[in-house]
């Protein structure tokens, strides 16, 4: 299947001006129609001790479910949960487990922006060739729960 520049090219090569003029005409009106979608995803706002606060208090004051106030408050639901049921984040401290992950977090950033995750644990992965193997269709005989009686 060719390609809208190489059917472009093409038509170039060819003298063919007309239908030039008539795919710039039809750009034109793609263009002129062309909207600018909203973001469908809202970049999560940081947590704070007072976003924390505001967090628990509409978690006790209102009905509203963790995923309701994820989205009123602009951050990730996962962290209402850990604010309304561990507590995370009420206070200012360096030292607290997700204050410390955040600043690791942000370092790593720093340091390779680019860096590739570690490779896993499971090993190199599966080479789907099958070269030396019966084809799909021929299947060998299994020897499980065949009994092997020697001579008798």
């Amino acid at each position: 299947m060719a390609t809208l520049k190489e059917f472009e090219d093409t038509l170039r090569e060819h003298g063919m001006h007309m239908a030039l003029a008539l795919l710039e005409r039809l750009r034109d009106r793609d263009r002129a129609t062309r909207t600018v979608k909203p973001a469908r995803r809202l970049t999560g706002q940081k947590m704070t001790p007072d976003l924390a606060r505001a967090i628990l208090e509409l978690h006790a004051s209102t009905g509203m479910t963790q995923q309701e106030i994820a989205f009123k408050v602009g951050v990730n639901q996962g962290r209402v949960n850990e604010v309304i049921k561990r507590g995370k984040w009420l206070d200012d401290d360096p030292h607290a487990p997700e204050a410390i992950a955040r600043d690791k977090a942000k370092a790593r950033m720093r340091a390779d922006p680019v860096a590739k995750r570690p490779p896993t644990q499971r090993g190199p992965a599966k080479v789907t060739a099958r070269r030396g193997k019966p084809a799909l269709g021929v299947r060998r005989p299994s020897p499980q729960g065949q009994l092997v009686f020697g001579d008798l």
